[in-house]
């Protein structure tokens, strides 16, 4: 099934030490999707296709649903923002000396995470969260981005 041009978000409230589990999860579904893509993205995404959201299954305790949302992400180098609907606005932006702003962004390695080893320090400069009964803003506080590609 082709869900190409497609998003998909995950929230997660989880207890300090991840590993331990019992998250509460929740998942924005683009808005574009048919019902058999949103079928199929959310097959993916709970992990029951296998693949990298496989490795979540065991420490998701609850979930909390599913909101449709248009899905905007936009990233530009060392800025990273993603829309969903009325729900969620967040954008992080690269961290780079002031004293250096051509320098290379600040990066956090041999991470174990699940979407990469690498992981890019990026404080939010936007941050703004209202849905699944959770409400808040973390502007100014630890953020981070990384690259990743999930493919069949």
């Amino acid at each position: 099934m082709d869900v190409s041009g497609l998003s998909v978000a995950m929230f997660g409230d989880t207890p300090p030490v991840m590993a331990d589990g019992n998250w509460r999860v929740g998942m924005f579904m683009d808005e574009a999707a048919s019902q058999e893509q949103a079928d199929k993205l959310g097959a993916v995404f709970s992990g029951q296709l296998g693949g990298p959201p496989e490795f979540f299954v065991g420490l998701v305790g609850e979930n909390l649903g599913v909101e449709v949302a248009p899905i905007e992400y936009a990233d530009d180098g060392r800025h990273h923002r993603v829309k969903i609907g009325d729900f969620v606005e967040m954008e992080v932006e690269d961290f780079v000396p002031p004293q250096t702003p051509e320098a290379e962004p600040f990066k956090l390695t041999n991470i174990l995470h699940p979407v990469s080893s690498t992981l890019t320090i990026a404080p939010a400069t936007t941050s703004r969260f209202n849905a699944f009964g959770y409400e808040f803003s973390n502007e100014g506080k630890y953020g981070h981005s990384a690259p990743f590609s999930w493919a069949a």
